[in-house]
């Protein structure tokens, strides 16, 4: 793309949010937009640390017992610059899609519980199922994408990929309580703090590194269930060795000790904290500037 058309399109992007055309847009379809990109950028910026915990949850040959700067040097060494971000492609493919629906879900499961569940009030359980359910409406429609992504980040030189088959159901146990802890978490320390101080993008930040990092520790075990399930055919001759999640959690405590169902935990926290915090910043942001409405003032499903 030339300077002039790059420069052309530009304009062309900049007056539709400019002029009265992004509002013409359905609510839902903003929300899709906002969550896509709010999803895209947070996940490139710690794309690295994602691809070490991989490493590290999966016991790769080479990655499994040393430290995260060590695994950072050896990675760098084998592959590059670019190993940093072996998967990416496959993942930011997956997060557009993916967050895109989990945001916007969210917001219209939200709004659903509202209208017909008032007994269940305005607080935080309202954020709590709609985060849920949103979580689980987003891995249903892009799994096959989360399982290419972590088959891609396994593999270290020169191994060929093997995308196997693998259950869904240690994904869906996995993202269930993760999505709903984390968005009401993210909601209730909002609501701590007054309207003025929301806006604030520290203040943002905070909470979403917050929701992330408290979200993922009650729920890391079933992550790591999860990312071995997805690569176990690759691991070992002959059938799967977690033939469910709960065989998968007893299998490794046995197997390979406690510790592992934490293992890659700590770049974990490195990660999840400028991740998520990024993410929610990030879709609250790009909800102010296509001029979403207000969360208490948006149209239900129903009405939509």
């Amino acid at each position: 793309m030339g300077s002039s058309q790059g420069s052309s399109l530009f304009t062309n992007v900049a007056g539709l949010v400019e002029g009265s055309a992004i509002d013409t847009l359905p609510v839902y379809v903003k929300e899709l937009i906002a969550g896509g990109a709010a999803g895209a950028f947070a996940k490139t910026a710690v794309a690295p640390l994602e691809r070490i915990k991989i490493l590290l949850q999966t016991r790769t040959q080479g990655f499994h017992s040393i430290g995260v700067y060590q695994s950072l040097k050896r990675l760098l060494k084998h592959e590059g610059l670019p190993g940093f971000y072996k998967g990416n492609g496959a993942s930011v493919l997956r997060i557009v899609p993916y967050a895109a629906l989990h945001f916007m879900t969210y917001e219209q499961y939200r709004c659903w519980i509202l209208d017909n569940y008032t007994v269940l009030g305005t607080g935080p359980v309202v954020d709590l199922l709609a985060g849920s359910a949103a979580g689980g409406t987003a891995v249903l429609c892009t799994y096959p994408l989360d399982l290419a992504r972590t088959k891609l980040a396994y593999q270290v030189g020169d191994e060929k990929p093997s995308l196997g088959n693998s259950s869904k159901s240690p994904t869906l146990i996995g993202i269930l309580p993760y999505a709903g802890l984390k968005f009401y978490i993210y909601e209730e320390l909002k609501r701590r703090v007054s309207e003025e101080q929301q806006r604030s993008i520290m203040i943002r930040l905070s909470c979403g590194a917050l929701a992330g990092l408290l979200g993922q520790t009650f729920t890391y075990p079933l992550d790591v269930v999860r990312r071995q399930m997805q690569v176990e055919n690759m691991q070992a001759a002959g059938g799967a060795r977690h033939k469910n999640t709960w065989k998968g959690l007893t299998t490794i405590v046995s197997q390979q000790g406690w510790r592992q169902l934490f293992a890659g935990l700590s770049i974990n926290y490195i990660k999840i904290v400028p991740s998520v915090a990024i993410g929610f910043t990030a879709y609250d942001m790009m909800k102010s500037w296509l001029r979403i409405p207000p969360r208490q003032k948006t149209q239900s499903v129903t009405a939509a």
